[in-house]
């Protein structure tokens, strides 16, 4: 049971606010040691005298973490996690550019005169910028300051507004580029090109079902999102038009240049983040933003945001490390066996219950290197196919971006936010786009085929 305590002992320090990666480290090395003891007592070490027994356990928990440098060698050596620095630094640049400005400006005035409409655009920037950008905070933060003063000044409610955003912020982490998506790719140790490609339709779905809602919501209450009256000062309907696709062309080239080398084989994901990065920097060229202050900015935050991702890793690395060596791994694999009902769909439901409640309270990241890693191998076992699994993951992660109390996005919308919008206001305002990704996430559990991912199952 010493891993099961060290599990839950690691959540209370989380919950109670220590920092992710040193509270891993930290507790691995504590039950670690404690792991020691307990086996020198159990083979009968402490018969020689109870500080001689003791010294033999300590020091048979610090033996084993004599391979801890090889796993943090591996860790460096690993291509895959390559690409995680550069789709953070194509993302951070293009943020910088001012592309999100451009495109909500643009695309807000071409579908304003919808009721509804900006809240449209929101969604439709929202997946341009996931699958040109990738970082959820930058998307939320950056529709948060442009688009929430459009939609509150032309009377839009509070809920319809602050939901349309987060919601649409968190697509990032299920529209390729994904950093979620390399992640898992390489827990599970499968090609990320075959993630990224499976994730299109169930991002897409997504998508198609935020504005599918905003228009049902927009038809039945008027007063929700009214339609912004013609303005004249913008210009004909025409110039608009041109502007808005001044303004998308080139992020959508960026998109195909990098997804496509992807899904044509032409380049790994690794291969095609750094030109991505180079298109980054073209694009802050092309819309004159770019300048040597811009980029070092931007290498710096790349740095902190992989420094913090890359502590995690080896923190949750020396923890499944334990916990596996404990016998954790066996009696997590025990019961998720013994679940009732058929053993594929009974682990699929408990594991997404399971990752759905600790989203609440964990991050992404955690979740992907150290509750992941412990539910590969039984999947393996049951014969679930990784690709499916890892996206149904990815969709589930989403969600824990919008759950309150600890959703990343509502505290970085509340950053943004007027004074005005208070915090229940868009607590209420996420919980329908809850729904429609559990919804989606439910559909996509039980009638993969309908996302075209029943052909990457075989």
């Amino acid at each position: 049971m010493i891993g099961i305590s060290m599990f839950f002992t690691a959540l209370l320090m989380l919950l109670i606010g220590f920092p992710v990666a040193f509270t891993f480290a930290a507790v691995a090395v504590f039950f670690g040691l404690i792991a020691g003891v307990v086996e020198i007592h159990a083979v009968g070490g402490f018969d020689a005298g109870m500080m001689a027994g003791l010294t033999e356990g300590l020091a048979e928990g610090v033996a084993m973490f004599d391979y801890m440098p090889y796993r943090i060698f591996s860790i460096q050596q690993n291509t895959i996690l390559m690409a995680i620095p550069m789709f953070i630094f194509m993302g951070i640049v293009l943020q910088k550019t001012g592309l999100a400005e451009k495109l909500l400006e643009s695309m807000g005035f071409l579908f304003g005169e919808i009721r509804g409409g900006i809240a449209i655009s929101t969604v439709i920037v929202g997946a341009l910028l996931a699958a040109s950008t990738g970082v959820v905070g930058a998307s939320v933060v950056a529709m948060g300051v442009i688009s929430l003063p459009v939609m509150l000044k032309y009377k839009y409610s509070p809920q319809l507004a602050t939901g349309t955003i987060c919601a649409s912020g968190t697509l990032g982490q299920i529209i390729p580029p994904s950093i979620v998506l390399i992640i898992l790719g390489d827990v599970f140790q499968v090609p990320v090109g075959d993630l990224f490609q499976a994730a299109i339709w169930p991002g897409l779905t997504l998508v198609g079902a935020y504005i599918l809602y905003i228009l049902i919501v927009s038809y039945l209450k008027k007063d929700v999102a009214p339609a912004i009256p013609p303005d004249a000062s913008r210009g004909s309907k025409k110039k608009q038009v041109m502007k808005a696709l001044v303004d998308i062309v080139p992020s959508l080239a960026l998109i195909i240049v990098v997804l496509g080398s992807i899904f044509a084989g032409i380049a790994t994901p690794t291969e095609s983040s750094s030109v991505g990065s180079v298109g980054a920097i073209l694009l802050g060229i092309l819309y004159r933003t770019f300048s040597i202050k811009m980029v070092k900015e931007a290498a710096l935050e790349s740095v902190k945001i992989t420094s913090m991702v890359f502590a995690i890793l080896i923190g949750a690395t020396a923890f499944s490390m334990v916990f596996s060596y404990t016998g954790g791994e066996e009696i997590v694999a025990e019961f998720m066996t013994s679940l009732p009902g058929d053993d594929k769909m009974g682990f699929i439901i408990f594991t997404m219950l399971a990752i759905m409640v600790l989203g609440f309270f964990i991050d992404f990241v955690e979740i992907s290197y150290i509750i992941v890693p412990i539910l590969v191998p039984i999947s393996e076992s049951l014969g679930i196919s990784p690709v499916w699994f890892a996206i149904l993951i990815a969709m589930n992660l989403q969600t824990s971006f919008l759950t309150p109390p600890f959703g990343f996005a509502l505290f970085y919308l509340k950053g943004v936010a007027p004074a005005s919008v208070q915090t229940t206001q868009i607590y209420r305002g996420v919980l329908p786009f809850i729904i429609i990704q559990m919804v989606v996430l439910a559909t996509l559990a039980f009638y993969p085929e309908f996302f075209g991912i029943a052909s990457m199952m075989e």
